[in-house]
């Protein structure tokens, strides 16, 4: 970077949050799924929404491109450069502090580099929950999650990460602050604009901070794990539990046994329940308001072995056992990466659908790659599911079959009605096949509102649409 410009940049944020020697980049330039390594110009880490707003109006003068990053959890290359040497990486993870609590309206408004984990400890801090979480909470941010509109485990009960939000700020991409940290629950006033902000991936708008909804803490969670032979046995075991516990029903995991025999063979220190033998298994979680004399979730079991869903389940007796359970369930990504040949994908369906899809593109994939290995799970109760793939025996294989292997799962996800992305958003990874199967008036409609809130094209260049110039 030349000498000038850093100068300029080290006056609004401090010499030591700027860095530009590329020994340093490491953390910020290294994919968390190892497919991209970048070179950016320089990593810049501003502590207020004042600091990104100066280095926004600087970029903009310059017509230098911006890559907001949070933890850099993204499955899909959408917080790196997507050029080498051409575009900074705006790196929030100083920006962690609480900003407004409000327990009495169920309200915590939070600067954007807050690790969720450190958004849930903020929530119980003034005795309230915060309900999004997965396996990466540790490290991903509460501005990344709102970017890429991330799920999680709890959506069947509470949502994506849009629906608990209330208000967002956001810097424009020629520097001006949009202060929408509105805390009300009904404002009819015009257009939702945060929505705009929520699930852009950073191509409108870089957040800065956000307005969450909170909820009171449950006071009892059920939990098990349960054997069944198919998912259209799961299908039926979802709709009991929808009918017998309605809201309660937090989570409702489907999970195919190689997973989690790779848990098994990979992670030996992990705790794995005692189960019989099945293709299939399902984590499920009740969350209660109160403590009950009775049980919930046992007349739900009970009923789904007498109808023969379920052949065996194991129940958590403590929140221990619970944790166990999820503790497998979070280890599945890590013993598909330690196999080897790793490669996510994250895809919804209309839930009525999924057995047969899971059927008919398992058969097509293992007809044109009969070495590969599936690794199918997710959160069935919301039509969203994690078909990955591994190859242990040449962990090379699925990179190099890496555009057959997706050719054949996304064509399979347009023809069930469903969307290639669930979750984790578009990124680089997968913009082509996102042109390929969204419609073209919704392409150009995405195209108008970029132009009209970033005209010159500088926030997140070549993630969720295709750049209209060169950097």
């Amino acid at each position: 970077m030349q000498s000038a410009i850093k100068a300029r940049f080290e006056a609004v944020v401090g010499a030591n949050n700027v860095i530009d020697d590329p020994s340093l980049f490491g953390p910020y330039s290294d994919d968390f799924t190892d497919h991209y390594v970048c070179k950016p110009l320089a990593v810049i880490r501003p502590g207020s929404t004042q600091e990104v707003s100066e280095i926004v109006k600087i970029c903009a003068e310059l017509d230098l491109p911006i890559v907001t990053q949070g933890g850099n959890t993204s499955l899909t290359g959408g917080a790196i450069t997507s050029e080498a040497d051409k575009q900074i990486i705006l790196s929030m993870t100083r920006m962690k502090k609480v900003t407004h609590s409000d327990p009495s309206s169920d309200t915590m408004t939070v600067e954007a580099g807050m690790t969720l984990a450190e958004v849930h400890e903020a929530a119980e801090n003034i005795g309230r929950f915060f309900p999004l979480s997965f396996a990466a909470e540790g490290n991903a941010t509460i501005g990344g999650c709102a970017a890429c509109n991330a799920g999680g485990v709890a959506v069947l009960r509470y949502g994506t990460t849009r629906d608990l939000i209330l208000g967002v700020e956001a810097v424009l991409a020629d520097g001006r602050i949009y202060n929408g940290l509105r805390r009300l629950r009904k404002d009819n006033t015009g257009y939702d604009l945060k929505d705009l902000f929520v699930g852009s991936e950073g191509t409108l708008g870089i957040i800065t901070q956000v307005v969450l909804k909170l909820f009171p803490i449950p006071k009892e969670k059920e939990t098990a794990f349960v054997c069944l032979d198919s998912p259209e046995k799961a299908v039926e075991l979802l709709a009991k539990a929808n009918a017998s516990a309605g809201s309660s029903l937090t989570a409702f995991e489907l999970i195919s046994s190689a997973p989690i025999e790779r848990v098994v063979k990979y992670l030996p220190d992990i705790e794995v329940p005692q189960l019989s033998e099945s293709k299939w298994k399902v984590l499920i979680e009740l969350s209660l308001e109160r403590k009950g004399e009775e049980s919930v979730l046992m007349p739900i079991l009970e009923s789904a072995f007498e109808s023969e869903l379920i052949s065996d389940a194991a129940i958590a007796n403590s929140i221990g056992d619970s944790k166990v359970f999820w503790h497998v369930r979070e280890s599945i990504p890590l013993a598909d990466r330690t196999a080897g040949g790793s490669i996510h994908s994250d895809i919804s369906l209309p839930i009525s659908k999924i057995p047969g899809f899971i059927e008919i593109t398992s058969q097509r994939l293992l007809e044109a790659y009969p070495w590969l290995g599936l690794s199918i799970y997710g959160h069935l109760g919301d039509g969203n599911l994690h078909f990955n793939f591994v190859s242990p025996e040449d962990p090379k294989a699925t990179y190099h079959h890496e555009e057959g292997i997706r050719d054949i799962l996304y064509t399979a996800v347009n023809e069930f009605e469903g969307s290639i992305s669930a979750e984790h958003g578009i990124g680089m990874l997968k913009l082509e096949h996102n042109y390929q199967f969204k419609a073209p008036l919704e392409i150009e409609l995405m195209d108008r509102i970029k132009e009209a809130l970033d005209p010159h094209g500088i926030l997140n260049p070549g993630k969720l649409l295709k750049p209209k110039r060169n950097y």
